[in-house]
């Protein structure tokens, strides 16, 4: 056999060697690839909280609702100082003002930033929305002063309160916000907190 026939048997071994060494390596390279990848998000991986621009029809009729319902209690609490001589009531008719002024503002940003309509002062005031009084209701309590103004307003404000709280529980139930749900949870908690002090006062008279 001829030097040329031995080298070339010699070199065909290495060859296929050098190919089954460069297979295996590529093996190992994608199967490292694989265990490195980023797996798959599961749906229980994923966040289950809404995003704060989230919004649904409830959301938007809270906001709508609650704000001329915290426009009508402004407005029986501007008629305290001039009326009521009792330092608690005027008190708390201030802290009722101070309260929901702050969340009017709030209310009209969110509708404005979901695009949705703000009620505006010259609309109806819902007056068949959960404890809003009626126009004759807030005539009568307009002509009174005195302790006689004093009782009729922590009635009517209960009552007002009442139906501001039903509507607030509402929105936990079925509003998608986020942040309008945080105002329906803080109003539950502020307004059922009043009703128990005015309850208090109405038992003292």
């Amino acid at each position: 056999m001829s030097r040329r026939s031995i080298m070339l048997r010699r070199f065909v071994p290495c060859v296929a060697l050098v190919a089954l060494v460069a297979v295996g390596c590529g093996d190992d390279d994608s199967g490292d690839t694989a265990a490195t990848s980023a797996p798959a998000l599961s749906p229980s991986s994923t966040s289950t909280t809404a995003p704060a621009g989230t919004f649904n029809d409830a959301d938007v009729t809270f906001l709508q609702m609650m704000y001329q319902h915290h426009q009508q209690a402004i407005q029986m609490a501007d008629l305290v100082p001039s009326r009521s001589q009792d330092q608690q009531v005027i008190d708390l008719a201030a802290d009722i003002k101070a309260a929901q002024a702050p969340e009017m503002a709030q209310m009209q940003s969110m509708l404005t930033e979901f695009g949705k309509s703000v009620p505006s002062g010259g609309e109806a005031m819902g007056h068949d929305m959960p404890g809003m009084m009626s126009p004759e209701q807030m005539s009568s309590l307009d002509g009174m002063s005195g302790p006689e103004f004093d009782r009729m307003w922590l009635e009517m404000m209960i009552d007002h309160h009442n139906g501001a709280v039903q509507m607030a529980q509402t929105e936990i139930a079925s509003g998608a916000n986020p942040q309008a749900k945080q105002m329906a949870e803080t109003i539950v908690s502020t307004q059922q907190r009043e009703i128990d002090q005015m309850k208090a006062m109405l038992e003292q008279r």
